[in-house]
Order: structure tokens, then sequence, then C-alpha cells
């Protein structure tokens, strides 16, 4: 499973009728939607996108559009960990309106999404194997159930460890973003999903004037990699099982 996503909608109603409808929105509206979620950023229109492609934009990169009684961003910096810290800037933007998040890496397994109605946060979850469950508010949707039952277990790993967590969390991402978004990004789409390929998003660099963001993202990267220690090779062995290459 490799899906990415970093996405926050306001809606007046359910999100899938709108993505349906969507068509390209004015640019000079959604600038202005851009610049009002990002005040103290130099916004600058890019080439567009398409939602299948760009669920999780690059660093310095935003997506949006404007739908028929609703708004939609892709964008890092307006997914939080875990989503009940989300700004009160982002509530007021809201203004009243349902707000539904939705972040998920395929690197590290992790998934968050949450819904706010009339500005209270009424369902949040965020999870992953290494973190365990950093937050769960509020009442599971009938979509989780199955997972918290224990009904759909992780089957299989490339470790010998049984995997932390008692479902995968990027297959009850895939069924969030069904239940809340309309589409799916892996696996067989159901006839009446959206399709994400068909939902037009206007594109936007979104940079920190000052350079301290960037250089913060460079510095903690440089500290990463010196933490790594070198690259460790495997190979597979007959039956199966993965065994470390050693130069010795």
């Amino acid at each position: 499973m490799g899906a990415k996503t970093a996405l926050l909608a306001f809606t007046e109603g359910d999100l899938p009728p709108a993505l349906r409808g969507a068509v390209r929105a004015d640019p000079a509206e959604v600038l202005a939607l851009v610049r009002e979620m990002h005040p103290d950023y130099e916004v600058t229109p890019i080439d567009d996108g398409v939602l299948g492609d760009d669920t999780y934009p690059p660093d310095d990169t935003s997506y949006a559009t404007v739908l028929a009684g609703a708004e939609l961003f892709c964008d890092r910096r307006l997914v939080y960990d875990p989503p009940s810290e989300l700004p009160a800037r982002l509530l007021r933007a809201a203004d009243d309106r349902r707000i539904i998040m939705h972040g998920m890496h395929s690197a590290s397994d992790w998934l968050c999404f949450a819904v706010w109605e009339n500005g209270s946060l009424v369902r949040s979850l965020s999870v992953s194997p290494d973190g365990g469950i950093g937050e769960n508010i509020g009442e599971p949707y009938d979509f989780e159930r199955p997972y918290w039952a224990g009904e759909r277990p992780v089957e299989s790993t490339l470790s010998e460890d049984p995997y932390p967590l008692p479902f995968h969390p990027l297959e009850l991402g895939e069924d969030a973003l069904r239940a809340l978004f309309g589409f799916v990004l892996e696996g067989r789409p159901d006839p009446d999903d959206v399709d994400p390929y068909e939902v037009p998003l206007q594109g936007f660099r979104v940079a920190d004037p000052t350079g301290r963001e960037q250089a913060e993202r460079e510095a903690h990267m440089q500290q990463v990699l010196l933490q790594m220690g070198p690259p460790r090779r495997y190979r597979m062995t007959p039956d199966g099982t993965f065994q470390e290459i050693t130069d010795a």
C-alpha cells in the first residue's frame, strides 16, 4: 500500500456529491482562499492538478478548489496530528460548516481523520504502529467498527514479530477516505465512488518568506540521516525469509 493524503474540506453537506459535480473553479477565488488559509506566506499560482494525483503535495505546495457548497484543500500544513490541535483560525474559516480532515502516510503506516460539526469536534482518530493510538475522541463511525471488533486483522508482515496493532491503519484509512470523501486511492473502486482524476485542482507554491521553515526542514533531514547510520542490505532465503547481507 502506498497511498498518502493531506486533505481538509469545509462543506455545507456531504462532500461526495460536491466532488462529483466538480468543475474548474474561478482562479481568483481559489487564490484568495489559499491566501486566507496561509496569511503569512507567499502564495504563487503553479500548474493545475487533479485530486487523484495531488492528495499529498510536496513541501511548500498546496492544491485547492471551490465546489458547490464546499472548499477542498490538499495541503500538508493543514493536517494536524493529533487532529484536535486544528487551530482556532481554521475553525473560524469554516464558519460553522462541517470540517473533514484525512491524513495518511504509507511509509509509517500512519493515519488520522477527524470531523467537526458546527465548530465542535465529534470524531478524531490518530494511529500508527510506532505511536499506537495517539488520539481517539468520539464515537467510532460504522465503517470503523469491524476494525475495532477484530474482524480486519493484519494477516502477515515481512517481520517475524506480530503487527503491533489489531488492524492496518492504511486499510482503515481507505475506508475512511471512501466514507468521508467518496473515493479511494488503492483497491477496487465501487461503482458509486467519485473518480478523483475527474476533480480539477489549482496549484500554488506556498512558501515561508523568511526562509525559516525551509531551513528547519533541511536541518531535521540532516539529523535524520546522521541517526540512520550506514544502509543495511538483505536477501531473500529459500524459505521466504530475509537475511541481512554482511561484508564479513
